[in-house]
Parts: structure tokens; C-alpha cells; sequence
């Protein structure tokens, strides 16, 4: 297939509208901050095609498979595989933190930190285990086809998609008007898609004109560190992880750039979550593993949050000089492993699960969260493209555990990302 022209593709778009954004922001403030409604109703755009994207695509992915034992063993596989990276993404932020102390040296009084913190506070109170759990039971079958809650989504889906290889004979009309509108509901994700540079643009330019590259610069040290462990996680820790599985980390970013840089000026994960979904199954990877690995990580396979949060947690108690012993460490990186899992990959989520860990840690203060108010919109970026890159290799490995990939789809979809790119435009 001939190539298209670089300006006619979307990642090309999506960088001169991050651009533009930028400029805008920074040269006219107020005329950039009203650019916001535009990142916004991208967003929601989005968000209003996840529910079915998922639902479709988890319970045809069942509907198809013979062996129910195989959706338990998937799920449990993926569950190792989540606590095991998001935990030792919260011991690399623990490391990082401890060797460059990028908070040493500020000398803040804890009793002159102002700022309100109380929503966060409020939502991380909210944050229970019993809570999370009857939040995942939705109100009725078919209630979270029209909601957010991703989990809820996911539940519904599996009952449905077990539900139909039960009665398989009698489902099989089902079955197939599923299979026939999954068709027009990914036709509405490239029609969405098509709309991401303006997204993009709304999103950055608003970014930049409220808070201002100042407020970066001010606290370059934490951002820096954060962005270099972050890449540093995704290239050694992510990247033999790849290589262990017979891929190369750097040519599946390639391959996903499109949703990558949704995620840079959006600075939400969920927007790229119907592309990324849709290129992982053209890649060889089985719609089972797919629909159930990739929607479950939005919640508990958090990499670039978990370096996040124990990253900042170590930022405000040297900031405040107050002083953490090794116990006081653990029991942060014990309390950080649960209060992460029940994150959704949206935007301001690393920063409810902050409060929720801090607040469990008395000798950090709450408070001191004031400290990175300012940076957090400019770090969110780094942590959803953590998250959407540890999700796509989550992804990948747990279907060529399950030796439901095709490895040679694969290695033509990473070599040739501009064909399969062209394919999924027709």
C-alpha cells in the first residue's frame, strides 16, 4: 500500500496541535485557557464509545471461546502479572526517590503550606475496600453501557459473554448481531479519532494558559525525575519484559505513536483506550485477552501512577524535612500497593490515590500535597502513557502465555505499522 503523506496522518496532526496548543497557552493565557470545552468534549466524546467498545469486544472474545477455564486462568494470569510490575514500579519510585531526594533543600515550614486539598481528601476518604467493591456491582444489566465505570463494564461483560457459550445453541442469533454491530461501533471510534488533533490542541492550550511553564520550571527537579524514571522504567524493566517475549518495546510504541500522543495532549489515558484495544487485536493478540487484559489494567495495572505516588509521597516529606525511616518506607509501599489498585485511568486520579496513601501516613500531611497542585496537570501526561504502555505489553505477554498470539501478525504489524494503519482506515 502506498504511504500516506505526513500530513496526513494523524500523529503528524496531533503534534502540530500539542504545538500550537503550547503556543497558545503561553503567549495568549486567557485566550488558551478558553480553549478548554475543546479537550473536554473530545474526552467525552470518547468516553461515550468505551462502554460499548469493551462490551463488545469482551463478550464476543468469551462468546467464541469453547473452554470457560480458560477466562479464569486469563484473569488470574493477568492479575500476577499486574501486582507484580505495579509493585515493583512503587519500589523503583521508592529507590529514585531516596537516591536523588529531589525534594532536599526546599526548607518548607509545614505550618505556612496553603492550598485546598479537601476534594482530594474527600474522594480518598471515599476510597474504601467495601466501597470499591459494591461499586463495581452495577444498578442494573444493561446501567453501565451508559456509565463510566469501567469495571462495572467489565463484570456485565463477562456474565453476558459466559451466558452466551452456555446456551450457545440458542444464543447464536445474538452472537452474530453482536459480531455485526461490533462493525460500526469501531467505524465510530475512527470517525472520533479523526477529531483528536482539535482535542489535543483544547487540551495543551488550556494546560499552558492556566498554569503556565513557570510552574514547571519552578519544580523541574521532581518533574524531571519523575519523566526519566518513568522512561527508564518503560525501557529496562517494560522493554526486557518485551524482549524476554519476543518483541521490541520501542517498535510497539512506534506502532501505537497515534494513541501515545492522544495521551500527551489529552493527558487521559481513556482517550486512547478504544485505539489501543482495536491495534493490539490487528496485532495477533486474541479479542478474549484484549477485551479482558486491557480494560482491567485501567484499574490495577497503574506503572506510571505507582512511580507516581511514591515518587511524590518521598518529594513532600524531604521538601518539609521530615525525616522517614526504612519502616515508615515499607509500610508507605504497603499502604501505596492497595490504595493504587482502585484508581481509574482518568485524569486526577494519581492524585486521589496520593491523598489516600498519605493519608494513611501521618507524618507526611496531607497538606504538603499543595506543594505539587501546580505540576500535577504537567506529570499526568507521564503517568497515562506509563499506564496505556504497560497495558499494551500486560497485554501481549499474557497472550503469548496463554499461546493466544500470533506471533507473525505481530512481528508484520510492528514492522509495518503504516499498512496496518492504512487497513484500519478502510
Amino acid at each position: 500500500m502506498k504511504a500516506k503523506k505526513i500530513h496526513h496522518q494523524l500523529y503528524f496532526q496531533v503534534i502540530i496541535a500539542i504545538i500550537a496548543g503550547v503556543c497558545l497557552g503561553r503567549f495568549y493565557p486567557e485566550l488558551g485557557e478558553k480553549m478548554k470545552p475543546l479537550g473536554d468534549g473530545f474526552i467525552k466524546l470518547v468516553k461515550m464509545i468505551i462502554a460499548p467498545v469493551i462490551f463488545i469486544t469482551l463478550t464476543l472474545g468469551i462468546a467464541h471461546m469453547t473452554d470457560l477455564k480458560k477466562v479464569g486462568r486469563i484473569a488470574v494470569k493477568a492479575m500476577i502479572y499486574f501486582f507484580t510490575f505495579s509493585t515493583l514500579a512503587l519500589i523503583i519510585g521508592l529507590v529514585v526517590g531516596n537516591i536523588l531526594q529531589p525534594g532536599s533543600g526546599l526548607n518548607i515550614d509545614p505550618a505556612t503550606l496553603s492550598g485546598d486539598v479537601s476534594q482530594y481528601q474527600q474522594k480518598a476518604h471515599e476510597s474504601t475496600l467495601t466501597g470499591f467493591i459494591m461499586n463495581i456491582i452495577p444498578e442494573t444489566l444493561f446501567s453501565p453501557l451508559i456509565g463510566e465505570n469501567i469495571l462495572q463494564v467489565l463484570l456485565v461483560s463477562v456474565l453476558m459473554g459466559v451466558a452466551l457459550v452456555l446456551t450457545k445453541e440458542k444464543s447464536k442469533r445474538v452472537t452474530e448481531f453482536l459480531q455485526d454491530l461490533s462493525t460500526p461501533i469501531l467505524k465510530i471510534v475512527h470517525m472520533l479519532m479523526k477529531m483528536a488533533p482539535i482535542g489535543a490542541f483544547g487540551a495543551m492550550a488550556f494546560t499552558i494558559g492556566k498554569y503556565g511553564l513557570h510552574s514547571v520550571i519552578n519544580l523541574l527537579l521532581l518533574v524531571g525525575t519523575f519523566y526519566i524514571t518513568s522512561a527508564l522504567f518503560v525501557v529496562l524493566v517494560l522493554g526486557t519484559v518485551a524482549w524476554y517475549n519476543g518483541f521490541n518495546i520501542f517498535k510497539l510504541i512506534y506502532y501505537l505513536k497515534e494513541e501515545l500522543l492522544l495521551v500527551l495532549g489529552t493527558s487521559s489515558s481513556e482517550s486512547a483506550l478504544p485505539g489501543v484495544m482495536e491495534k493490539l487485536e490487528k496485532a495477533g493478540c486474541s479479542k478474549a485477552i484484549v477485551g479482558l487484559v486491557v480494560p482491567t489494567g485501567y484499574s490495577f495495572n497503574l506503572d506510571g501512577t505507582n512511580i507516581y505516588m511514591t515518587l511524590a509521597s518521598l518529594f513532600i516529606a524531604q521538601a518539609l524535612n521530615i525525616h522517614l525511616p526504612i519502616e515508615k518506607q515499607i509500610m508507605l509501599l504497603l499502604v501505596a500497593m492497595l490504595s493504587s489498585k482502585g484508581a481509574a485511568g482518568v485524569t486526577g486520579a494519581g492524585f486521589v490515590t496520593l491523598a489516600a496513601t498519605l493519608a494513611v501516613v501521618p507524618e507526611i500531611p496531607i497538606a504538603g500535597m499543595t506543594l505539587i497542585l501546580g505540576i500535577d496537570k504537567f506529570m499526568s501526561e507521564c503517568r497515562a502513557l506509563t499506564n496505556v504502555i504497560g497495558n499494551s505489553v500486560a497485554t501481549i505477554v499474557v497472550a503469548n502465555w496463554e499461546k493466544q498470539l500470533d506471533k507473525e501478525q505481530l512481528h508484520f504489524c510492528l514492522d509495518h505499522p503504516h499498512e496496518i494503519e492504512k487497513k484500519l482506515e478502510m
